[in-house]
């Protein structure tokens, strides 16, 4: 393999690290490698159960140029299958739609149920002969894509040879054990969409680090002080940061969202903010919460789904549109940000960038998480050529 880029001053110390190298961020077969690397071998955020609400609701999402479809099955699982028909990969499903019998492929009505089983195979066999005895069923399925739902959120192991999610993110999970305890999606005004002209890694590495507030989140800033925040570091695992100053959101009667039950007291006041690696980001509040899933489309795009939850199933309507706009507001200050530095990383002589060792320890945790991971990865490609 040649033509790799050099990572070693990327997993040093952060007082002398560089930031991951341009082609990281601008280069399509980086970018492609990162995939496999990066993406497809670990645990990533796809989507949320949410958007499948209902048996026999079906989804199709594209995800790394990989088409995949999310299902609701019969006995009310999510699962996630490849979008193709095992005949001669057709996409199956083109747009959401309810299941109500099976799934039937348009070219040839060769038809799954939505637990992936192959059903019926119409003059497979010949004009009226709907079975062969060359073609099993039994062994001709969809394709499944292997999945778990935390906090909401369907997680897939492409590759399928991860660690169980539960081993792989046990530290995050013990962190907030006391937030495990039902979430209640806000409904169609508690979600919407941001695409911007960025990688993906950059909307990760702002959101994990509170230097910035000040300058981009000036509103944010004149409550939730930058010298309010603190660093969020576990190595190889997650990072993000945390503020001592949580205002909430509060009707013309004073009256605020119900809180999550039997919370630690330093909730009151507190808030967190972590970067799952490697695509979801994720907030966590005494009385919501929130997801974004971050889906590349490419080395300079992104389109980011946010997701925003309750304690309560029923809540003050006018209260949560308001604070969906208030996020709203937050997310979007940030694009002109990643988009920026998306552009920087064209200019052929950046190093990749310096951190602050007091302020950048969340972002450089991610970038030497990732080049941990393209080294691995290409140890294993090598030794395997």
């Amino acid at each position: 393999m040649s033509n790799l880029s050099d990572l070693s001053s990327v997993r040093t110390s952060v007082d002398k690290a560089n930031g991951l190298p341009n082609e990281h961020y601008i280069d399509q077969a980086v970018y492609m490698e990162e995939r496999n690397a990066v993406l497809f071998t670990q645990w990533a955020g796809l989507a949320v159960a949410a958007d499948v609400p209902e048996i026999g609701d079906a989804v199709p999402i594209t995800f790394m140029e990989m088409p995949l479809l999310l299902v609701r099955d019969r006995d009310n699982r999510v699962r996630v299958f490849q979008n193709t028909c095992r005949h001669r990969g057709m996409i199956l499903v083109e747009e959401p739609k309810k299941i109500e019998g099976a799934i039937r492929c348009p070219y040839h009505s060769w038809c799954y149920s939505t637990e992936g089983r192959l059903v019926s195979t119409p003059h497979v066999g010949g004009a009226g002969h709907n079975t062969h005895e060359g073609i099993d069923r039994a062994t001709l399925g969809l394709v499944e894509i292997r999945s778990h739902i935390w906090r909401d959120i369907i997680w897939i192991n492409v590759s399928g040879d991860a660690p169980d999610f539960e081993v792989v993110n046990a530290d995050v999970i013990a962190r907030w054990a006391e937030f495990d305890q039902p979430l209640f999606h806000g409904g169609a005004d508690s979600k919407f969409q941001l695409s911007i002209k960025s990688n993906w890694k950059l909307a990760v590495e702002n959101y994990c680090e509170s230097y910035h507030l000040p300058w981009v989140h000036p509103g944010l800033n004149s409550y939730s002080r930058l010298e309010d925040h603190y660093n969020i570091e576990e190595k190889e695992r997650y990072s993000g940061q945390g503020t001592l100053v949580y205002r909430q959101l509060a009707n013309k009667d004073g009256a605020s969202f119900p809180d999550f039950a039997n919370l630690d007291p330093k909730w009151d006041t507190a808030a967190e903010y972590i970067a799952l690696y490697p695509n979801v980001l994720l907030g966590v509040h005494r009385d919501h919460a929130f997801a974004i899933i971050l889906v590349p489309e490419g080395p300079e795009k992104t389109v980011e789904n946010i997701h925003l939850y309750y304690a309560q199933p029923e809540i003050d309507s006018d209260l949560k549109t308001e604070n969906t706009k208030l996020w709203k507001v937050v997310f979007e200050e940030d694009i002109f940000v990643v988009e920026g530095m998306q552009r920087g990383r064209h200019a052929v002589n950046f190093d990749g960038g310096r951190f602050s060792p007091v302020m950048d320890g969340p972002t450089h945790n991610f970038h030497d998480w990732v080049a941990m991971k393209m080294d691995h990865f290409r140890a294993l490609k090598q030794a395997a050529e």
